[in-house]
């Protein structure tokens, strides 16, 4: 299992349990619409581009830029995060955006840029639940 995680746990919704069960396998999934082909995120029942319910999940490649960031100095309000941490919207090569954690890389606007490739790693918080957070591409 995993390390300490003192925070929130995520609950699972049947609209979102395809993607934290893909999360549990290390695997990146999100919706696509069968009839405008684009991705989206959060999950929901309908494209928010087009309305249709032709829908899926897709796995994607976990890879993408981050699209904007902001260095938070104290963590939020149930979250054990000291401060400061990073909190980043990731674009994913597949279109689609993500809110999530920027990790390994130092908390400084030196260190971070915005269209820096970034790629999904994934943190056990419990035997059921492991959470994407993006890190820096590494550089082949």
């Amino acid at each position: 299992m995993a390390n300490a995680y003192a925070g929130p746990i995520p609950r699972p919704t049947p609209e979102s349990k395809p993607f934290w069960d893909a999360a549990k396998r290390h695997e990146l999934h999100i919706q696509h619409c069968n009839d405008c082909s684009r991705f989206y995120f959060y999950p929901r029942p309908l494209c928010p581009h087009c309305l249709s319910r032709n829908v899926e999940w897709r796995r994607v490649s976990g890879k993408g830029k981050l699209h904007t960031f902001v260095i938070n100095q104290r963590p939020a309000r149930n979250f054990p995060a000291s401060g400061p941490y990073v909190i980043g919207i990731v674009e994913l090569d597949e279109g689609a955006r993500m809110m999530s954690n920027i990790v390994d890389v130092e908390p400084d606007p030196k260190k971070l840029r915005c269209d820096m490739p970034v790629e999904v790693v994934f943190e056990e918080i419990t035997d059921e639940i492991a959470l994407p957070k993006f890190r820096p591409a590494k550089v082949a």
